[in-house]
């Protein structure tokens, strides 16, 4: 493959970052890649990892001449990292960005954006448990979806190029208007992650369990929540706390749910119960058939291999 991007910025250095540098790397997709994290702690391991061409110890200076800028820190920080490097954006330049909620983000960045500089939000559906510079690996994205959500008026050439790019380091893109985007990613991302952290929790305070029992005895079920469970604390609250409507609305038609499944058991009625776990059980077939999964166990992963 050839070069899309003569140099590409990387703002935020953990899972998502990480894996756009080595997919790019690998393919020959960025003349340079330049990075940068708010912790020195973060850049110190990305300079020993050598997971960019160089590491600059500011945002300002890492976006200096870029023609791709990615901002890939929490949703709650973006307007300060937009702000911090809009005086040094290059004409021509675009932003995007890697965060799981759109609309508040292009509230927070849009503004900042200069004339004549593209910005066009981005989420990546990929990810794993583990965060930071060394969970990076080229192969994340390869058949998962990366939507993007242009503003109107967006310049359709700067779309384009960014879209050949995600095509390039393997990924599915699609567009879509950033308020359908929250509520899309509130069903099947967010209020799953919060029913996880729910479920960790709940197991946490049933002192009738031990913790040991709840380690030992974990089978799939759980054993998944605490995979989830385990994500980016910071990430995860900030999405929260960024997409409330959409998530709060789902929020509630699952507690609806739940108290429709909670009659049927009470009252005993193996039919409807029946009935509800054969309709949702298609739902995982076509996810399946879709190829966003495997029938394997371990989410289609390999014992042993890496995330």
């Amino acid at each position: 493959m050839s070069v899309i991007y003569n140099r590409v910025a990387l703002i935020g250095l953990g899972l998502i970052a990480g894996s756009m540098a080595h997919a790019m790397r690998e393919s020959g997709l960025a003349g340079e890649i330049i990075g940068h994290a708010r912790s020195e702690a973060t850049r110190d391991i990305a300079r020993e990892i050598g997971l960019c061409d160089r590491i600059c110890d500011s945002a300002a200076e890492a976006v200096a001449g870029a023609d791709l800028v990615v901002l890939a820190v929490p949703v709650g920080a973006m307007g300060q990292v937009a702000a911090e490097i809009a005086p040094h954006l290059a004409p021509g330049a675009t932003v995007t960005d890697v965060g799981s909620v759109k609309q508040a983000v292009i509230d927070a960045v849009g503004p900042h954006i200069p004339e004549g500089v593209h910005f066009i939000p981005g989420h990546p559906l990929a990810g794993t448990e583990h965060s930071g510079p060394r969970s990076g690996f080229a192969s994340l994205f390869r058949n998962r979806w990366w939507l993007l959500t242009p503003l109107p008026g967006a310049d359709p050439q700067a779309t384009d190029r960014l879209s050949g790019l995600i095509a390039a380091m393997g990924a599915k893109t699609d567009r879509m208007e950033p308020g359908h985007h929250d509520l899309v990613l509130a069903v099947t991302s967010h209020a799953p992650h919060l029913i996880a952290y729910t479920m960790v929790g709940v197991a946490d305070h049933l002192r009738r369990v031990t913790d040991e029992e709840v380690i030992q005895y974990s089978a799939a079920g759980f054993r998944d929540f605490t995979r989830i469970a385990a994500s980016d604390p910071t990430m995860w609250r900030d999405v929260f706390l960024h997409n409330r409507e959409a998530t709060l609305d789902i929020l509630g038609r699952f507690t609806e749910e739940l108290f429709v499944l909670q009659r049927a058991i009470r009252m005993g009625d193996g039919d409807q119960l029946f009935d509800y776990f054969s309709r949702t059980r298609a739902i995982r077939r076509g996810i399946i058939e879709a190829g966003q999964d495997t029938e394997a166990p371990d989410f289609g992963r390999t014992p042993g291999a890496k995330p």
